[in-house]
């Protein structure tokens, strides 16, 4: 199951695609990383769902990354007595800490957080940007705004607050409970949401650990202003467009996007591009050429992968999705113009043994033409700076931890494999040749460029580069 391309597919699990032949027919058609989002389903459907991805797995004998992503925070106002209200544009409205049920001149707001925190001239948006409140008064127990965009607000609908900090932790009671589901299933990325700042994360380190690598979702307008500390600190991130867009003006999505790219790319981590990427699949065989674009525009800018959300969750056509989101990566990676782009964004060496290695073994295999660039990783750290210079040849990656080659399944150009370890050269040399030829990256004569650390076994000693012949 060698992928003839660089950029991955993650694909969301649901509904739809919840039985073994339908996740077999996903993974064949591209998916590298199945996402099991705790916003919906119960425990026992993603243990369901998680055991039939390690079914594919062992069946096709190639590691699948598993991506639990949290569901976060969710701020919502409180009932009406009628169920809903429509709200017109300049007239006044109320959010309080009254429990009864709401009419059209106020509604409970049951976050108490929020009555610290939001002050007049700020912005308040209902039901995922539709309805825009402005804010003209906060005494405590009373938030008065003006309506500035109005329409229908029924029960329980989100409310958005993009102008502050809110004081909230990241990890809800059920988030820690979700947390230790699935890392007791074995998932190999979880997901945190509505970061606003880099200690958000201290929490959730602790609780992973070693046990998963911490992706960040960027979906708050605040986390910008700290956006190279959070992304430091983080694993992985996902540029969560949905609702990074609801709290920014639509305008302003593309150029956040290609900030957050370059800032992970400088720093060699992981990113995602997600949320409506062809979400017209969702209810059609094919996208439309807007969203076909939109995906193109993420691999040419070189995202390490692109998402699927309802299209495979929900959606009527989640393979055709999914082979249609393949056929795309395939047609951008073949035009020499992502090359070109590729070669001018390509990012220095940091200050560190490992990343000068990596940066010659890409140098290297270019001017000798490798078949492959073969790392030998313990952590993963070798692959994933590799993977950072974005080599023209393959990343062969080889480790004997199959939760490492699970967790390089998401990363850009890495082909992830298992191997027994290794205590000499010689067997790194050997190891590499022979497992070049049996993925299929390589045939008898051709060369390889070998990146590993010594002594063997221990993370973050990249040290080595060796030029091989098959």
């Amino acid at each position: 199951m060698l992928r003839r391309r660089k950029a991955k597919i993650v694909a969301t699990l649901g509904p739809a695609t919840s039985d073994l032949q339908t996740v077999t027919q996903l993974f064949r058609a591209g998916v590298d990383v199945f996402r099991l989002n705790f916003s919906h389903g119960s425990h026992e459907d993603h243990r369901r769902r998680y055991e039939i991805v390690r079914e594919v797995e062992r069946a096709t004998g190639r590691p699948i990354s598993v991506l639990a992503d949290m569901q976060g925070p969710k701020l919502r106002v409180g009932t009406f007595a009628a169920g809903k209200v429509t709200l017109a544009a300049g007239g006044r409205f109320a959010l309080d800490r009254n429990p009864a049920h709401g009419d059209v001149d106020r509604v409970h707001l049951p976050h108490p957080e929020l009555f610290e925190v939001v002050a007049a001239g700020q912005s308040l948006l209902l039901d995922d940007g539709k309805l825009r409140l402005e804010v003209l008064d906060n005494d405590g127990e009373r938030i008065s705004t003006r309506v500035m965009h109005g329409g229908v607000l029924s029960d329980r609908k989100g409310v958005n607050v993009p102008d502050t900090i809110l004081p909230i932790p990241v990890l809800t009671r059920k988030d820690r409970i979700d947390l230790e589901f699935a890392l007791s299933l074995g998932a190999d990325w979880i997901a945190l949401s509505f970061v606003q700042q880099p200690e958000d994360l201290v929490d959730a380190r602790a609780l992973i650990g070693e046990r998963a690598g911490l992706m960040v979702k960027l979906e708050k307008p605040a986390a910008l202003d700290r956006l190279d500390e959070i992304v430091s600190a983080a694993d992985a991130v996902m540029v969560a467009r949905g609702d990074l867009g609801v709290e920014l003006p639509p305008e302003r999505v593309p150029g956040v996007q290609k900030r957050i790219l370059r800032s992970c790319r400088s720093r060699g981590k992981p990113v995602i591009i997600a949320t409506q990427m062809l979400e017209s699949m969702i209810a059609a065989p094919v996208p439309t050429r807007a969203e076909a674009s939109d995906v193109a525009t993420a691999i040419y800018d070189g995202a390490d992968a692109v998402m699927l959300s309802a299209e495979s969750a929900s959606g009527g056509y989640p393979v055709q999705a999914v082979e249609m989101m393949d056929r795309i990566i395939h047609e951008v990676e073949r035009d020499p113009l992502y090359r070109s782009l590729l070669d001018a964004q390509h990012e220095l060496p940091l200050h560190t043994p490992g990343d000068a290695i990596c940066a010659a073994l890409r140098d290297v295999a270019q001017t000798i033409s490798a078949v492959a660039t073969v790392t030998y990783t313990t952590s993963g750290h070798t692959s994933l700076r590799a993977a950072r210079q974005r080599p023209s040849a393959p990343i062969l990656s080889i480790t004997p931890k199959l939760s490492t080659a699970r967790r390089l399944a998401l990363a850009w150009g890495v082909h992830s494999t298992v191997s027994p370890d290794v205590e000499t050269v010689d067997e790194i040399v050997s190891a590499a040749c022979g497992i070049a030829m049996t993925q299929g990256l390589a045939s008898s004569g051709d060369q390889v460029a070998i990146a590993a650390g010594m002594p063997f076994g221990e993370p973050g000693t990249t040290n080595l580069l060796r030029i091989a012949r098959v």
